[in-house]
């Protein structure tokens, strides 16, 4: 399966962090001691060597860590300085009375022209109900006013938050990343399903095909553990409403960048060069507004 040589693969989730400049407390946790080193973007481009349908990497999204403004202003000089990162999905405190005053400043501040979508770990949040908080709404209602999406990081019981934020707030961008962290390989997926469908039926609802292989056994997934995942992505949004991520190098627990991108290739046999186009490039990059001076040049 090959594309035309200009054809654009654009990675719409990845992470940079230099542990020297700013520490990453969750890589204390167990089981991380591989990626518990400082990556950038060139690491980013010498793991990135393989082709997706005959596509190379063109352009990526680099996404925040931690709850820290000062890491979202690094990252977006760091877009002003690589050609390769198009985007940065950022964090603010939403809770915060000013955080239109923070994004302005974010979005006057060096690269701050990068700054396309911010997230909140609500993962790591106990409330049930942290998304409806009505100062959490309020400043996702300033996010969507400045022309910014929102990246929605849970775990599968926390889906009926995210689908009340969409019912809520129509009108702001979201997407939903590593599909909610379904139990990939681990058990029925049923539940997480049904969820996953009530999201996907909000037209503003894009989604990552991103993070399945952390959440499968480290050691002995398989395609096969995944295919099911991906089958269920396609039926609920279809696949102009998907887009390729590989959450690295968080990805690097599970196999790296190259074994989740040649996954991701036999993911895509049987599907048309239209659909393709749409989960390698297209739905990345109309979201993250990316433009075709942004990332040109493939990695080799």
């Amino acid at each position: 399966m090959s594309e035309s040589p200009a054809a654009r693969l654009v990675d719409s989730h990845h992470h940079v962090w230099d542990l020297d400049r700013r520490p990453q407390p969750w890589l204390d946790e167990p089981g991380h001691e591989p990626i518990r080193r400082t990556f950038g973007p060139a690491d980013l481009r010498a793991a990135a060597t393989r082709t997706i349908a005959g596509r190379r990497l063109t352009s990526t999204v680099a996404v925040q860590c931690v709850a820290s403004v000062p890491e979202t202003r690094e990252l977006l000089a760091m877009a002003d300085d690589d050609p390769l990162i198009g985007a940065v999905v950022g964090w603010a405190d939403l809770t915060s009375p000013e955080i239109g005053d923070v994004l302005d400043a974010l979005r006057s501040g060096p690269g701050g022209r990068h700054l396309r979508a911010v997230r909140h770990l609500v993962q790591g949040e106990t409330d049930p109900d942290w998304l409806q908080r009505p100062g959490v709404e309020r400043g996702l209602r300033a996010v969507g006013q400045r022309g910014l999406g929102y990246d929605v990081l849970i775990r599968s019981h926390q889906f009926p938050q995210a689908i009340r934020l969409a019912e809520r707030l129509p009108e702001l961008p979201l997407v939903l990343d590593h599909a909610g962290k379904p139990p990939v390989g681990r058990g029925d997926l049923g539940d997480w399903e049904r969820q996953l469908r009530r999201l996907a039926s909000r037209p503003q609802v894009r989604c990552k095909v991103s993070g399945l292989i952390t959440e499968a056994d480290h050691e002995k997934w398989t395609v096969a553990d995944v295919r099911p995942v991906w089958d269920a992505l396609l039926t609920a949004f279809g696949p102009e409403r998907l887009m390729f991520g590989s959450d690295w190098p968080v990805c690097v627990l599970a196999g790296g960048w190259n074994r989740w991108a040649a996954t991701v290739e036999e993911l895509l046999e049987g599907c048309s060069a239209d659909e393709r186009e749409a989960v390698l490039a297209g739905t990345a990059t109309a979201f993250y507004g990316l433009t075709e001076q942004e990332g040109t040049t493939p990695c080799s």
